[in-house]
């Protein structure tokens, strides 16, 4: 196969998952959401996330200071850490990955 053979496919990131140059939406541990307040939040906002996976999301959170729930283009980053943020949960400002 050459190298004009190669096709590039675009990249799309998962929850928890963090490419470079995408902008990462980071949920932060707090003493006032509860587990199944975040895992709620999660899979309410977050595409892809059901409330099991939001469930795990949270225990990450819990465990290690934080999470990355979301990466991606700007623009969603923006809008998701705003809906996270008005549903009550900590947020770390945004970062470019």
């Amino acid at each position: 196969m050459s190298q004009s053979d190669v096709i590039e496919r675009p990249r799309t990131a998962g929850p928890g998952e963090g490419l470079g140059g995408a902008w990462r939406v980071i949920v932060l541990n707090d003493d006032h959401n509860t587990f199944e307040g975040v895992a709620a939040a999660l899979s309410r906002i977050i595409p892809g996330v059901n409330y099991d996976q939001g469930l795990a999301i949270a225990d990450k959170i819990h465990n290690t200071g934080q999470a990355i729930v979301w990466s991606g283009p700007l623009e969603h980053a923006e809008h998701y850490w705003e809906l996270l943020r008005d549903a009550g949960l900590t947020m770390a400002p945004l970062e470019q990955g």
